[in-house]
């Protein structure tokens, strides 16, 4: 976790005491309950977890990879140029052998 500036120190320790006090309101207006909720809500006003999310805070997410070879939609417009019948429900595997690949 990256750290707090002194202003988001400030902001988020107002914040949890708001939630102590049971004075900490969600966005629909109802009072704040949960703890991990009220941690969210913190952070969000604080601007930390934008922050961290700038740096790369987003662990789980991965990147597609491509795979090798042309894509279903390359060889689906192939099997059209060649008037190929049923092209439209085959596969990539079946488009690339009905092509001869």
């Amino acid at each position: 976790m990256a750290k707090q500036t002194p202003a988001q120190k400030k902001t988020i320790e107002k914040t949890m005491r708001a939630f102590k006090d049971g004075e900490l309101e969600s966005s629909a207006g109802g009072a704040v309950k949960n703890p991990k909720q009220a941690i969210a809500i913190a952070l969000s006003e604080a601007g930390a977890s934008r922050k961290d999310a700038a740096h790369g805070g987003g662990a789980g997410q991965t990147t597609r990879r491509r795979a090798e070879g042309p894509t279903q939609r390359e060889l689906y417009e192939q099997a059209r140029r060649k008037g190929l019948p049923g092209r439209s429900r085959m596969t990539k595997a079946q488009l690339a052998r009905a092509l001869g690949r």
